[in-house]
C-alpha cells in the first residue's frame, strides 16, 4: 500500500481542528457515535444494527517494521461496535491491531456482515511481508493478514484462511511480497477480500481455499520520473445490483487527483466502471442503483496530505453529486434501511472516531 501509513501518521498533528470542521460542514450530520479508535468499515444488521471496525491502537509489541516501513507494534485493541437504538456498546474487544507510535492509522479489521448476526467474517490486516506471520514471525499467530470468523456475542473469533500465505505462494500482481487486506463481502459460501498490499481480489471458499480473482497490476505515470509504476492498491469490494463485483481503488503514491477507478469485475478480469475519483477506501451500491464511493482524501495523499475527503454518489446514469465533503479522513459507507448514509470520519484518529448519518 506504499506510503499511506506514513501520511495517516503526518495527519494525525491535524486531527482535532479538522475533525471540527467536518462536523460542522457536512449537511446536517447527526454523531451517532464517538470515541472510536480508528474507525473504518462499517455495516447494518437485519435488525437495524449498525456495526462498527474499529482498527484499534496497536500495543506493546512484537514490534517490527513494516511495509511502509514504519515501525508498528502489536496490541489486542482493536474492536466491533454496536449502535443500537441509540446505544454505543462495543460487543468484541480485544483484536489484533499493529500501529506506530501514538496509536494512530492502525490497518484495520474490515468487516462485512451475513445475516442473521451475529455471526462475520472479518480481516485483520497488516501492511506487511507475509513473512511477518509466517512461521518464526514477529506476528505468527496473531491472526494478521488472515480471514477470520468472529462471534458476535463471545467476541472470540477462528482462523479461516491465510491471505498472507497466498500471498507468498502466488504473489498475483508480479510485485514486492505484500499483504494487506482491507475490504471484505461476505457472500453465501464464499467470501471476497480486497487485499491492498498484494494488489488483488481474492475469494476465500467456505472450506478455506483462497484464490485470485482479478490482479491490478502497477500503472505507469510521469511523476516523480517517467514510468514511474504507481501501485493500483484496491481498498474495497461490493456487488452491484447487476450482481457482479466492483473494487474501489485508493492508488499508491503519488495518489494523483482523479486517478482512481471502480471496477467491474468481468469474465475478462477488471473492467472501468466510474473514473476520475481521489484515493477511494470504499463503496457500496444503493437500492436504486447508485453507486456511493468515500474518497479519504480528496485532493491527493503526498505530504502534506489534507485528509480531508468526501462521500460522492454517482447514480445510475452517471451523474454526480457530493454527498458530504470537507469530512475528516472517511473511512467508510454503509446505507441504513431508508437509504440515508452513514460515514466513519476521523478514521486515522485513535480515540477521536465518529460516525455520522448524513441526512
Amino acid at each position: 500500500m506504499g506510503m499511506l501509513g506514513r501520511v495517516f501518521a503526518v495527519a494525525l498533528a491535524a486531527v482535532a481542528v479538522a475533525a471540527m470542521s467536518a462536523a460542522s460542514a457536512a449537511a446536517a450530520p447527526t454523531v451517532v457515535a464517538t470515541g472510536l479508535d480508528n474507525p473504518r468499515g462499517l455495516t447494518f444488521g437485519a435488525d437495524g444494527t449498525l456495526y462498527v471496525a474499529e482498527a484499534g491502537r496497536g500495543g506493546s509489541g512484537p514490534c517490527f517494521v513494516n511495509s511502509e516501513p514504519n515501525l508498528v507494534c502489536l496490541g489486542a485493541t482493536g474492536a466491533i461496535t454496536q449502535v443500537r437504538q441509540g446505544t454505543q456498546t462495543r460487543i468484541a474487544t480485544g483484536l489484533p491491531s499493529l500501529a506506530g507510535a501514538g496509536g494512530g492509522g492502525a490497518p484495520r479489521p474490515s468487516e462485512k456482515w451475513t445475516p442473521p448476526l451475529p455471526s462475520t467474517e472479518t480481516s485483520f490486516g497488516p501492511v506487511a511481508p507475509p513473512s511477518a506471520v509466517a512461521a518464526g514471525g514477529p506476528i505468527a499467530g496473531s491472526g494478521m493478514a488472515s480471514l477470520n470468523r468472529l462471534n458476535g456475542r463471545s467476541g472470540g473469533w477462528t482462523a479461516i484462511a491465510s491471505l498472507a500465505a497466498h500471498e507468498a505462494a502466488a504473489n498475483p500482481d508480479g510485485t514486492d511480497l505484500d499483504t494487506n487486506p482491507y475490504g471484505v463481502l461476505a457472500l453465501p459460501g464464499r467470501t471476497f477480500v480486497a487485499d491492498a498490499g498484494a494488489n488483488a481480489l481474492l475469494e476465500v471458499s467456505a472450506s478455506g481455499r483462497v484464490s485470485t480473482v482479478a490482479a491490478f497490476p502497477p500503472t505507469p505515470v510521469n511523476f516523480p520520473f517517467p514510468g514511474f509504476p504507481m501501485d493500483a492498491v484496491p481498498t474495497s469490494v461490493a456487488q452491484g445490483p447487476d450482481g457482479a463485483l466492483y473494487v474501489g481503488q485508493l492508488t499508491g503514491f503519488p495518489f494523483p487527483v482523479g486517478g482512481s477507478t471502480v471496477w467491474r469485475i468481468g469474465d475478462s478480469g477488471p473492467v472501468p466502471f466510474r473514473t476520475g475519483f481521489t484515493n477511494v477506501v470504499d463503496i457500496t451500491f444503493g437500492p436504486d442503483g447508485s453507486l456511493y464511493v468515500v474518497e479519504i482524501d480528496s485532493s491527493s495523499l503526498r505530504f502534506p496530505p489534507e485528509m480531508i475527503g468526501s462521500l460522492i454518489r454517482v447514480a445510475p446514469d452517471g451523474t454526480r453529486t457530493t454527498v458530504a465533503g470537507n469530512l475528516f479522513s472517511p473511512g467508510g459507507v454503509a446505507l441504513g434501511a431508508d437509504g440515508t448514509p452513514y460515514v466513519t470520519v476521523c478514521s486515522v484518529c485513535p480515540g477521536g472516531g465518529q460516525v455520522l448519518r448524513l441526512g
